[in-house]
């Protein structure tokens, strides 16, 4: 069963949005050629409160599209090399957003950015197949005790909000 995630799914709590993430298949194509990879990590930043998040200091050019309506690529550049890939959560009008941290065969969001060829013309697109990078459910059900809830990475500067479990992550052996 492959089927790609509607718009709707994305228009939930953020937390449970990207625990429902992991297991999931980040699907691209580029020059004809499909690439899926299951996801293994992600990261929340979850509302206009939440520290770590870009959107607490408001509306800018960068987050402007993290308050939009959930189900579309949230995507910046990193020490000007990487490209980080995040998809926006909730509802209008309310900041929020998954990085994609890890999938398989590629740890790490600089690293899932370089695989899939993550550049700013993602930015502001929907995660379907027109924008050419979408999230599939493969029928791969996680049991809730496989999910680990970790802190957040780099993110120190947030304080109390860097210590939130907002990171969850399964390990790649259970698909073995």
């Amino acid at each position: 069963m492959r089927k790609i995630l509607p718009q709707s799914f994305f228009q939930r709590n953020t937390l449970q949005v990207s625990e429902e993430l992991l297991g999931k298949y980040l699907v691209g194509t580029s020059n004809g050629t499909v690439l899926a990879r299951r996801i293994i990590e992600v990261e929340a930043y979850d509302g206009p409160l939440d520290k770590a998040s870009h959107a607490s200091r408001g509306r800018t050019p960068r987050t402007e599209i993290m308050f939009h309506e959930g189900g579309c690529w949230y995507v910046y550049l990193v020490y000007g090399m990487y490209y980080l890939l995040n998809v926006v959560t909730d509802l209008k009008d309310y900041p929020a957003a998954v990085l994609i941290r890890s999938v398989e065969g590629a740890e790490g969001p600089g690293r899932v950015g370089k695989l899939f060829g993550i550049n700013k013309e993602l930015y502001g697109k929907n995660a379907s197949k027109k924008s050419g990078l979408w999230i599939e459910d493969r029928g791969v059900k996680i049991p809730s005790h496989a999910v680990k809830k970790l802190p957040r990475i780099g993110v120190l500067y947030a304080r109390e909000w860097a210590k939130k479990p907002y990171r969850f992550s399964v390990d790649p052996s259970l698909f073995i």
